[in-house]
Order: structure tokens, then sequence, then C-alpha cells
């Protein structure tokens, strides 16, 4: 799942490139969103390349592909004017509030030591909005299930840290990590990420275990920690 900004930029790309053939400038993007500053919208499309949703072509300006939409998203064109480009996205959770859903029926007995899968990490909501379950896998029996929960991983953009698309990682909740732990990390209060933190004087770097993505530099009022990792799971 992407966040509104998210999923708001990817579909006006989506429609110029339709009526024009070319990419918007990253002035003609932020005016678009409503953004004060280009900086924004250059973490929105490192954060669209990371899921797989846009490419920056090589040895191009300005150009950009998209490879897929959300789904479910009309891409009708937005009205003439300064008013931001706002989709109809059709179910699919809002952040922070979940869509209201039927009770689940109840779940069958599980083992002591299974820890709950919360969702994707590159789902891009943060985790105190994921509010139940989707699956539970097995705990080594040295972690505490109360003080853990899982997250499926999307992406490949710690792949050089042996995390893989579709590995589980074990998160231990906390919100505080030390420089060069691997941690989950909520940005702006609004995407939740996969990376490896690094302190650097008063700011915090995002750092992806893949040459093809940048290091993400924050201030430290924009970074919260939700957990270190302290297992991986992988099914076979």
């Amino acid at each position: 799942m992407l966040t509104s900004k998210q999923r708001e930029l990817l579909l006006f790309i989506h429609e110029r490139l339709k009526e024009t053939g070319v990419s918007p400038s990253f002035d003609e993007m932020k005016d678009a969103l409503d953004l004060a500053s280009k900086s924004g919208i250059h973490r929105l499309i490192t954060a669209l390349e990371e899921r797989g949703f846009l490419r920056r072509l090589a040895h191009r300006a300005r150009a950009l592909e998209v490879l897929k939409l959300p789904d479910s998203a009309t891409t009708a064109a937005p009205p003439k004017g300064r008013q931001p480009f706002l989709p109809t996205v059709v179910g699919t959770r809002p952040a922070p509030v979940p869509a209201q859903v039927s009770a689940p029926a109840p779940a069958p007995a599980t083992p002591a030591n299974d820890i709950a899968v919360l969702g994707r990490i590159a789902a891009g909501v943060p985790i105190e909005a994921i509010q139940h379950e989707v699956d539970r896998i097995a705990a080594p029996d040295h972690l505490d299930p109360a003080l853990h929960f899982a997250l499926e991983v999307k992406g490949d953009s710690m792949i050089d840290a042996g995390i893989l698309e579709g590995d589980f990682v074990i998160i231990r909740r906390t919100d505080d990590a030390q420089s060069g732990d691997i941690v989950v990390a909520l940005v702006d209060e609004e995407e939740a990420t996969l990376k490896r933190l690094r302190r650097r004087g008063q700011s915090i770097a995002l750092e992806a275990a893949n040459p093809r993505y940048e290091t993400r530099i924050f201030g430290p009022d924009r970074v919260k920690v939700q957990g270190v990792l302290a297992a991986l799971y992988r099914r076979y």
C-alpha cells in the first residue's frame, strides 16, 4: 500500500506521461502536490522506486517510467488550476485510520511462541496504523512474542544485508537504536521503512543495502525508531 502522497504523485506522473509523453518537472510535481520543497518530491520518487512502481531512466533528464499502478486506482486527469491531484482509491485501507471491516472469525489456538505478522514493511503506513495481524510465524525460542512483531519484506533495498523480498523480519519493539542497527523507521509520521540507521552528528541517515538506492538523511525530529531487527525468517 502506498501513502496518499506517494499514490498522488504516481498517478500525476502517469497522467502527464499519457498526455505529453514527457515526465513532469520537479517544480510541476511540487506544485501539483502542494509541497513546500522539491526535497519532498525526491523522497517520494525514491520510495516509489524502492516499491517497484517507478523507474528512473539512466542518462536522460526528467525521465521516469511508471512500471505499475496501485490496485483499484482511478486515473482520471485532474481538473485545471491549482487543485492538487487527488485520485480515487477503492478497497484500500487509508492511513492512519484503517477502514472498518466486519469482525473476523475467532482464530484457532496458536503456539505460545508464535509471532504476529502485522503486514508488509514497504506498505508505507505507520506501524501504529496496522491494527490486526495477517499471519503468524514460529519464533526462535529465545525471542519473547510479546516483545516482537514480524513484517513481510517488499522490495530489494536490503538485499546486500541478506534480506530478500518475501522474507519476514522479526522486529524487537523499541524506540531506541544504536548507529549501525537495521531498524524499522517511521519517517515524517507516514512512511515506514526498513533501513540501516547511522547517526551523523545531529542528523540521521537511513542506508539501503543495495547500491541502486541512495542514503537518505533527515533531521532527528523526522525519524522515529519503531523497532530493531532481531531475526530473519524465510520460507522455502
